[in-house]
């Protein structure tokens, strides 16, 4: 039985009109972080897919098309089959030495398999590493010296569950309060805004040039880097994503050149974000790695700061509820691998399946192997099918009134500019949003089509924009470029 005391107190809080957790109380830094890609536009589109499954037919649409998120395999991308027959048999150990496991697993797959087991124990449900498996780490850092001609150090890697949380723990890392900056590219992937709120810092903005196809030059990143200590802030970074997340721009090796020579003179970190390598499409471009330049740029430049991230969700392979992704740190001092050891160790370890993902992708089967025709054959036509529908989408756009977009030379997106009649601007501001959301969520009213509006990713003042995934099947893509066209032009003489 309660005390007197107690048992009053238990009354007065049974009793109480007010919540603790409320708008006005809930941590500030919460509250300013914000992630377009799925905001409220998404919100009601889980609403309309609610209603569309239980049978209403009052909207003028069949079926949500989530165009806002890089999200492979909801639309319908074909996960690699070597890659998933490892991951079976590793869940289900007893499946490896079982007799039917000839007749359905290729050989090198059972013998991926085998090895994964035998060298992380307890298999994919037990505790790992903090880093993550040694061996997954051995595969990456094999990976990384094929790719660079440079050796890699696994002691370098972390593993972790995609690359948004080893964004997020560098972040933490690096900011210590709000006098501390971190230089993002305009238009930019808002995990950046949103992790940097969440950490109290500040976003210093470096505006990308539409007009030089998402060009990024010295002077623009020596403005942002002047205007931020200008404001008695400390510029600890600079985040640059190559290929670009809106924009699809690909970097050339004299671009990250520049941007080393630069981080060299301010003496700032780079974060690397790269996990779009596999996807170029552009002719004439390629993937070339920070690690790489930096290497080639010689012993002048070791003491340039560098954090590259990659991750399974994207490339051909996209896994993204596999999360697994890594990092690496390269010139990064002792002390720090220790602090960053210390945040993997807050969370345990990264999820083992995902780790599992990451050494698929960067081991595959190999010329010889029993799968590689196969694995061949699914990256080939993977990436040729996102090329078509690239050049299909960017070709559609720039035949809209008022819309022009650059080419997608990379990634997985276009990110067209639209110029709005002053009606639908004003339109905009009475419904409290701004124009291209606006734009967007009356498309998606209209069509069932989920895009990002452009302010979720900033943009030079006076422009908007919204961002499209390549991604619908190539026998849906016609029917998204229809529906987007027949919307747009209803759009434009509705606020004409």
């Amino acid at each position: 039985m309660f005390s007197r005391p107690l048992a009053r107190y238990t009354a007065a809080l049974q009793q109480r009109s007010f919540a603790v957790l409320t708008r006005e109380s809930i941590n500030p830094k919460v509250l300013d972080a914000e992630y377009a890609v799925r905001g409220p536009l998404v919100l009601r589109s889980v609403e309309y897919t609610k209603r569309l499954k239980n049978g209403d037919k009052s909207l003028p649409f069949a079926k949500v098309i989530p165009c806002n998120i890089g999200n492979p395999l909801i639309l319908k991308q074909e996960p690699i089959e070597f890659h998933r027959q490892v991951l079976a048999l590793v869940n289900v150990p007893g499946l490896v030495d079982a007799p039917e496991a000839k007749k359905l697993f290729q050989p090198d797959a059972i013998a991926r398999a085998k090895f994964y087991l035998d060298n992380i124990p307890g298999g994919t449900g037990a505790y790992g590493h903090s880093k993550g498996s040694e061996v997954v780490r051995i595969e990456v850092a094999n990976f990384l010296e094929r790719r660079d001609g440079y050796p890699a150090d696994p002691e370098d890697i972390f593993l972790t569950d995609g690359a948004s949380p080893a964004v997020q723990n560098t972040l933490m890392a690096l900011i210590r309060d709000g006098n501390d900056a971190i230089l993002a590219p305009i238009p930019q992937y808002p995990l950046y805004s949103a992790a940097i709120a969440l950490n109290g810092g500040t976003l210093t903005g470096y505006y990308l040039d539409e007009s030089k196809t998402w060009a990024s030059t010295v002077d623009e990143l020596t403005r942002a880097t002047n205007e931020a200590r200008n404001q008695g802030k400390t510029v600890r970074a600079i985040a640059v994503i190559n290929p670009g997340n809106p924009t699809g721009q690909c970097l050339t090796t004299e671009n990250i050149q520049e941007i080393i020579k630069f981080a060299q003179k301010e003496g700032v970190v780079i974060l690397a974000d790269e996990v779009y390598q596999e996807n170029v499409y552009a002719a004439g471009k390629e993937f070339v790695s920070f690690r790489k330049v930096l290497k080639d740029m010689g012993p002048a430049y070791n003491n340039v700061e560098l954090i590259s991230f990659h991750s399974t969700s994207k490339g051909f392979t996209g896994e993204c509820g596999r999360r697994g992704g890594y990092m690496e740190l390269v010139n990064i001092s002792e002390c720090a691998k220790d602090q960053f050891y210390k945040l993997m160790s807050v969370n345990l370890c990264s999820n083992i399946e995902g780790q599992l993902m990451v050494g698929l992708m960067t081991n595959p089967p190999k010329e010889g192997d029993a799968s590689y025709a196969r694995y061949a054959e699914q990256r080939d036509t993977t990436l040729s099918s996102l090329k078509r529908r690239a050049v299909k989408l960017v070709k559609a756009f720039n035949e809209l009134e008022g819309v022009t977009c650059n080419e997608t030379e990379g990634a997985m997106y276009t990110f067209p500019q639209i110029t709005l009649p002053p009606k639908a601007v004003e339109a905009a501001k009475k419904a409290g949003l701004a124009p291209d959301a606006f734009y967007c969520m009356e498309m998606l009213d209209t069509t069932g089509i989920i895009v990002v509006p452009g302010s979720g990713f900033g943009q030079q003042e006076g422009t908007w924009h919204f961002r499209s995934t390549i991604l619908p099947p190539e026998e849906d893509i016609d029917e998204v470029i229809e529906k987007t066209a027949t919307f747009h032009a209803d759009f434009m003489n509705k606020y004409r």
